[in-house]
């Protein structure tokens, strides 16, 4: 008799084991399979919130079917404890496992709204954007200019405190050292003083992220050292007999590359036209390092060049002076940097604005006077339309 019990306690054992098995398996399964959501979500995890609350919002909105098991899978993988308080977005499609691996990560947000600065040459200004999560596009709601404008719009201020908004700092190439120490002055969610402003050339253009309260001299420190490390790379796989002998000069040419086109595929062309002009020991005479000759680099010069500023002796005035000026004329990107120090192979030695953005370039100096001759035509056919 007991030896019966005994075999139906043990049977009933393994049903119970079998069923307990199968259910862990269809959780599994549940867990890790493609979730209902028909559209991306940008999702909002508040700080001081819990799984609980996260599954039943994500439930309501059609995210998961069953909360209960995404709460079990977290526990079960040890990520309970792991949300972090951001703006997430949840795809098309994702698996439970999917949205608690997102929104338990390093806390980043990866949706939702964007402070951004943008420092340009000649105006720098914050975007506030927020992301479509349908889309994947950023739609811009708010515009102005921090130094300007003595009050930001609602748009910007709503979402300034917020812990799930993400700053960036965007600097164009070409800007001058004296305007992003300006532009980062105006900023509102920057902190610390600026002991002064960075050598001219050593702050690389790139995009900037930062968390609200970030310290100025910090950034700019940052910017130096990745401006510093891109010039030490080129400079170690730089062409063979280049006409300038330090990493200095180097970025002196390839600011002057930087301020005389905006055309990427010019930068080595461009190059190669003052390189053989260092070489065949003619003057530069570019427009640029005269401007930046009067401005110092503070501002726009907003004009055309006068007679008397071209024929003025100055250290940066090429026109004037033979070789380099003694110091960058700006902040060159990456591109320009890599042009300096590999140009392209040429026997160039002349270029002028050809009408369309880019220029026309000349071996000799009959066919720069046919350029400029066109070039004049065109700005005469402008300004009389």
């Amino acid at each position: 008799m007991w030896k019966h019990v005994a075999a139906n306690g043990l049977s009933l054992l393994i049903v119970a084991l079998l069923a307990v098995g199968g259910v862990v398996a269809w959780g599994k399964r549940a867990y890790e399979q493609p979730g209902p959501l028909a559209e991306a979500i940008c999702l909002r995890v508040e700080p001081g919130s819990n799984m609980r609350r996260v599954s039943e919002e994500l439930a309501a909105r059609g995210a998961v079917d069953t909360p209960q098991i995404m709460r079990l899978g977290a526990t079960y993988t040890e990520r309970s404890d792991d949300l972090k308080a951001g703006s997430f977005l949840i795809r098309e499609g994702a698996s439970m496992a999917d949205i608690v691996g997102e929104i338990t990560a390093e806390g980043q947000s990866t949706c939702g709204t964007e402070v951004v600065y943008r420092i340009g040459v000649t105006e720098s200004e914050i975007r506030v954007r927020e992301l479509d999560p349908a889309t994947g596009r950023f739609d811009i709601v708010a515009e102005f200019d921090p130094a300007a404008e003595a009050e930001a719009p609602e748009a910007y201020t709503e979402v300034a405190d917020r812990n799930d908004t993400r700053f960036r700092i965007a600097m164009a190439e070409g800007v001058t050292s004296w305007q992003v120490v300006e532009a980062l002055k105006a900023a509102d969610f920057l902190s610390g003083e600026v002991a002064g402003v960075p050598p001219e050339g050593m702050l690389a253009p790139d995009s900037y992220e930062v968390r609200p309260g970030a310290i100025r001299e910090d950034l700019l420190a940052l910017m130096q050292e990745r401006q510093g490390d891109r010039l030490s790379t080129a400079w170690e796989n730089r062409a063979e007999g280049l006409p300038y002998d330090t990493p200095a000069e180097a970025l002196t040419m390839a600011s002057i590359v930087e301020k005389e086109t905006g055309v990427p595929e010019e930068r080595g062309q461009v190059a190669s036209v003052f390189v053989n002009r260092l070489r065949e020991g003619m003057r530069l005479q570019t427009d640029p390092t005269v401007i930046y000759g009067i401005t110092n680099g503070e501002g726009v010069l907003g004009r055309g060049l006068r007679r008397s500023e071209l024929d003025a002796a100055t250290p940066y005035n090429t026109y004037q002076i033979d070789g380099l000026p003694p110091t960058p004329i700006a902040n060159p990107g990456l591109a320009s940097i890599e042009a300096a120090l590999n140009p392209d192979e040429t026997d160039l030695l002349y270029f002028v604005a050809d009408g369309t953005g880019g220029h026309a370039f000349g071996r000799t100096l009959a066919e720069h006077n046919e350029n400029v001759a066109r070039w004049r035509a065109i700005e005469a056919e402008r300004q009389s339309n």
